[in-house]
């Protein structure tokens, strides 16, 4: 089947959910490349990038991606880029696409990636590619350029609940002995069990996430949550996905209180964390985090889900948690350029990484 790509204006929203969903349906591809994040993070940021379509001999779609195309900073100034599912803002792209690639019909993955990457190399208006977020084996990275820079790779670290079952649900004993300790140390700080847990209906998703806002105040430098905008969007992707089934808002309680709050998708078997709020602790053993970790992969190891996944993240908590891990990597991919080249050779003279 020959497959011809090409770019166009983003169509009204309808039009562009409509197309999305429809395919969305007939792919494997990720959380992040289905319609609920999609949607949410245009609505949200009315971010404009344009729609990269590949289609069949007869115009059907066979996958489709949206793409930025913007002036980013670099050490010599600013340079055209094009980005892959984000818009080249740092605002616009706080929300960290991850697991991104096309959303491609099942079967059809890699001639759709050969297709695009061909519409790519025809554009004569860009000397960077950003991919963010995609799998080290993605062929998107086939792209034949001059350089390739690694900007970036992180471990997703995960907890196997098959492997939680196999041991009736001992969670714990899947872990290292300063962990169980920590947790079981926590523990009796909330009256000796883990917290209950709470699924948000569409009702709660406002004063949860609210409280979510107030509990993580003041705790980073670089807060996500600070940001309007990006509570907007996580308003949005919790109100949508909450409707379809693909996102979960989850409060943990005991007698005490709170003790903490996550956003988590759901898909394909999988449950994925992608925001969280913790109270307090209550003391130098409490760990509020890692009790509100633990009570999820219970509670979703009951309900048959296969994994529960932490996502990008180099925290030690992250690796406390987990069982196994995935790893994903943050590429830029440039093209010929002499301001590019006198870069390169300044940044080793400095030996400073593109990152910085």
């Amino acid at each position: 089947m020959a497959l011809r790509a090409h770019f166009s204006r983003l169509p009204d929203r309808p039009t562009l959910e409509t197309r999305w969903r429809a395919l969305e349906a007939r792919s494997d591809a990720s959380f992040f490349l289905g319609w609920t994040w999609i949607g949410a993070w245009l609505e949200a940021y009315g971010a404009r990038p344009e729609l990269l379509t590949v289609a069949d001999g007869d115009g059907q779609d066979v996958a489709l991606a949206l793409v930025g195309h913007a002036m980013t900073p670099r050490l010599l100034g600013k340079v055209a880029t094009l980005c892959l599912h984000q818009a080249g803002d740092a605002d616009m792209d706080r929300p960290f696409m991850e697991y991104n690639g096309l959303l491609a019909l099942t079967g059809q993955e890699r001639p759709a990636v050969k297709a695009a990457l061909s519409a790519i190399g025809e554009r004569r208006d860009w000397r960077v590619l950003h991919l963010a977020g995609v799998d080290p084996e993605s062929p998107l990275l086939d792209l034949p350029v001059h350089r390739r820079v690694k900007l970036d790779d992180s471990p997703v670290y995960q907890v196997d609940l098959d492997a939680v079952r196999s041991v009736q649900g001992d969670y714990l004993s899947l872990l290292s002995a300063n962990s169980r300790s920590q947790i079981r140390r926590a523990m009796k700080e909330h009256g000796g069990s883990l917290p209950r847990v709470a699924r948000a209906g569409p009702t709660d998703v406002e004063p949860w996430l609210e409280e979510m806002r107030a509990l993580n105040q003041g705790r980073h430098a670089d807060n996500a949550w600070d940001s309007a905008s990006f509570r907007h969007f996580v308003a949005t992707i919790a109100r949508h996905g909450l409707e379809r089934g693909d996102v979960e808002l989850l409060r943990f309680t005991d007698d005490g209180g709170v003790v903490g709050l996550l956003v988590n998708f759901l898909h394909r078997g999988a449950a994925m964390n992608y925001q969280s709020a913790f109270a307090a602790p209550r003391s130098a053993r409490d760990k509020p985090g890692l009790l509100c970790h633990a009570a999820a992969v219970a509670d979703y190891g009951a309900r048959a889900f296969a994994r529960y996944s932490l996502l990008a993240g180099k925290d030690r908590y992250k690796q406390s948690l987990a069982t196994c891990e995935d790893r994903l990597e943050w590429w830029a991919l440039e093209r010929f350029s002499p301001r590019l080249e006198a870069e390169a050779l300044l940044r080793r003279v400095l030996k400073r990484p593109i990152s910085a």
